[in-house]
């Protein structure tokens, strides 16, 4: 017999099956029922086998208090005897990610009940843990699939081999998955590899929307079954009610649900409009099966987006599409040097698969994980402290203080783990997701690949675009960014045909003071991104070797010392982008541009040696031009024919060995103004080479040289300028007073 949920909204209760009794309906306490009707109606487990809401007082004061919001005996009897617990169930009502800290409680009970398995679930996920009587509780919990069927419970050897089954969801596995599905739809369907690949995202992206979309109650994984289950009730309740001017009248299950899922990411563009399923329904079954070992809402994004980029990666250079890709060694690497802050803005204005925009997302979503980790530590002993030195009090205060204690850390963990819900506007994951990482491709393939791999990755695809990188949109504009992470185009020129759609009589080549220099691409998508940051901002840019060394683009390089210092160099082998297709020598540069200060500093020595040198050559310039006036002084004394002929000859003469005295003394003026600047404007300008960078031509990992310049420069700039890279770390911390938790840092206090 099915237990059913029993939930009244008007009446704001839900019924406890195994109290026999209705609660207040809380979003804890659904989870908490829900999971009893899995736990019969999917395991099938008895009602008279478990407990709801059991406490017990930790043997060590001091400790907390330990608590399960479910216990499940193997048996009826066992329960009664009062034996060790089977399963601990946890349940948590946030709808984030669950962080191993946050389940203490059960952990403790678990422990203390030496129970096999322990469990915690959410609005989110739910995770099985395998216990250790000989570890502490913050030790014992190995992640595993998942728990027995009732059926299994006294088959000791398949309780033994379900412990075993870690739940370690590799990288690599998921990859190859990924290129099995894509062969499958190569060989069955004859698909070229892109168009294979386009195929496999729609898949994925039908299995996220059902995995973060099913109802509670429902399975976690999109499985063949599931699919099957959900087209026989498509088939029997939901086609017959369409009519032929619904325009999903007739479809296929296959194709409902993926109209249902372009239509879910329509705001994302993932898909085409009229796009539509492009293979046979052998192959998306079989993909569908193939598929079903991973539930993509719960696996590690970086284990799925790690996953997703390589795939990507090998699919497209497969296909000669290589340039989309910047190696993950040389990404990992600049994002570290360029070391952006939690409340920078980011932008890559050519991003390609958005490899930039996804590491620098990880990389400061780990640092705030770790900050509330450690801030919510930090609060949990603060608050055991006050079970430490209680020796004068009786058991019945202490276990009322404990339990006051462990209500307080339960809660401290529910308020600060709102920052860790991206969906939540204002939390601290929000407003990365959200208001931080910003791109722009003007390849359609490309921009739609970067929203896919960062929708695998956590999210963050939200500023994603689609557009001329050379041209503002959405809040990409002038002086709103502090760090640029891009690998832009080389070689082409931006020619004068391109215009801007939105002034059509404007040529884009007008927008950028570079171009009267060059109109080399990498030349104006440097200016491009300097002219994006905000003064003191940072940028990591690929450029070609010439760049640096090209006398032609002497002149370039002086305009850009001219906005923005010279961070560090790193010239990388030949070989990192050979695979990606491109046989140019590059050198990763970092600037910072000049703050408001630094561009009056120079500018002011700039009009210094000006006036100095133009004083020193002043009369010069003028003794310069006397020959040719004492010339056009006696052609106007003399009358005589073919005397004014000959000086008239004479003037010609003397007037270009005058203009060719004036350009020596330019060139002189100009070499000893720049001597002058660079004197007066000088810094050091640290420069490395490595002959191994992780990867080869051939796009296999290799040693790579580039972390070692990582702690290098980290120690550099600890030691000689800290201020070069002008970072403005913003430090949070937590503080708990009076039932609430405050959020602060130097700029505001505010409560969580």
């Amino acid at each position: 017999m099915t237990l059913e949920l029993k939930i009244d909204e008007s009446r704001n209760k839900i019924y406890a099956p195994l109290l026999g009794k209705e609660l207040v309906l809380t979003p804890e306490e659904k989870v908490r029922q829900t999971y009893i009707c899995m736990l019969v109606n999917e395991y099938g487990y008895d009602l008279k086998q478990m407990q709801q809401e059991m406490t017990v007082s930790n043997s060590k004061r001091g400790l907390g208090k330990a608590r399960a919001d479910i216990v499940i005996w193997k048996s009826e009897k066992d329960k009664l005897d009062k034996n060790r617990a089977f399963i601990v169930v946890e349940c948590k009502a946030e709808e984030v990610k669950l962080q191993r800290g946050d389940f203490f409680q059960g952990a403790n009970y678990a422990s203390w009940m030496h129970a096999k398995f322990f469990v915690c679930v959410n609005l989110k996920e739910h995770r099985v843990f395998k216990t250790d009587e000989q570890k502490a509780p913050s030790e014992f919990l190995d992640e595993i699939t998942e728990i027995p069927h009732a059926r299994d419970i006294n088959d000791e050897k398949v309780i033994q081999s379900i412990l075993a089954k870690k739940k370690t969801f590799s990288k690599v596995d998921f990859q190859n998955l990924l290129l099995k599905c894509h062969n499958t739809f190569r060989d069955n369907d004859a698909l070229a590899p892109d168009a294979a690949f386009d195929e496999i995202s729609k898949i994925l992206f039908m299995k996220i929307n059902y995995e973060r979309n099913r109802q509670m109650g429902e399975p976690d994984i999109f499985s063949l079954e599931v699919f099957k289950k959900k087209e026989k009730d498509y088939e029997l309740y939901i086609k017959p009610t369409l009519t032929r001017q619904n325009p999903n009248f007739n479809l296929s299950y296959m194709d409902f649900w993926f109209e249902d899922t372009k239509n879910k990411y329509s705001k994302e563009k993932l898909f085409e409009e009229n796009d539509k399923i492009k293979i046979s329904r052998e192959s998306f079954e079989k993909v569908i099966k193939d598929l079903q070992t991973y539930n993509l809402s719960e696996t590690d994004d970086d284990v799925k987006g790690v996953a997703f980029e390589e795939f990507l990666s090998k699919t497209f250079r497969g296909a000669g599409l290589g340039q989309f890709f910047t190696p993950r060694t040389i990404v990992k690497f600049m994002t570290e040097i360029i070391d952006p802050q939690e409340g920078e803005r980011i932008c890559d204005p050519c991003c390609g698969s958005g490899g930039f925009l996804i590491y620098a997302f990880e990389y400061i979503r780990s640092y705030i994980e770790e900050s509330i980790g450690k801030s919510k530590e930090e609060i949990k002993e603060q608050l055991l402290d006050e079970l430490k030195n209680t020796k004068n009090l009786s058991e019945k205060e202490y276990e009322q203080l404990e339990i006051k204690v462990t209500d307080e850390i339960k809660d401290v963990y529910k308020q600060i783990n709102q920052d860790l819900d991206n969906k939540k506007k204002g939390t601290r994951l929000n407003k990365l997701s959200t208001e931080c990482i910003f791109g722009t491709d003007k390849e359609g393939r490309s921009a739609r690949m970067a929203k896919m791999n960062m929708i695998m990755h956590g999210d963050g695809h939200g500023g994603v675009h689609q557009h001329e990188g050379l041209l503002n949109v959405n809040g990409i504009k002038d002086e709103s960014f502090d760090v640029i992470l891009t690998n832009p185009p080389f070689g082409s020129r931006v020619t004068d045909d391109l215009k801007d759609p939105t002034a059509p009589d404007k040529k884009i080549v007008d927008y950028f003071e570079v171009s009267k220099l060059s109109k080399l691409k990498e030349v104006m998508f440097t200016d491009r991104c300097l002219n994006l940051l905000k003064p003191g901002g940072r940028m990591g840019i690929v450029l070609p070797e010439g760049f640096l060394n090209n006398f032609k683009l002497q002149s370039v390089r002086e305009y850009f010392e001219g906005r923005a210092k010279i961070v560090l160099i790193v010239s990388i082998p030949e070989d990192v982008f050979k695979n990606a297709g491109a046989h140019v020598k590059s050198s990763l540069i970092f600037l910072r541009k000049f703050t408001d200060e630094e561009d009056l500093e120079y500018k002011k020595i700039v009009e210094e040696a000006e006036n100095e040198i133009n004083s020193k050559y002043a009369c010069r310039e003028i003794l310069s031009e006397k020959p040719l006036l004492r010339l056009k002084k006696k052609l106007k004394k003399t009358s005589d024919k073919e005397e004014k002929k000959e000086i008239r000859e004479r003037i010609k003469f003397a007037k270009k060995e005058w203009k060719k005295r004036l350009a020596e003394i330019k060139e002189l003026k100009n070499i000893e103004i720049k001597n002058i600047i660079k004197n007066r404007f000088d810094y050091e300008v640290p420069v490395a080479q490595v002959d191994k960078a992780g990867i080869t031509s051939k796009g296999t990992a290799t040693d790579n040289e580039l972390d070692d310049i990582v702690a290098d420069f980290k120690e550099y700039v600890r030691k000689s300028d800290a201020s070069i890279l002008n970072l403005k770390s913003i430090i949070y911390k937590y503080t708990y007073k009076d039932g609430k938790v405050y959020l602060k840092n130097n700029a505001m206090s505010e409560e969580v």
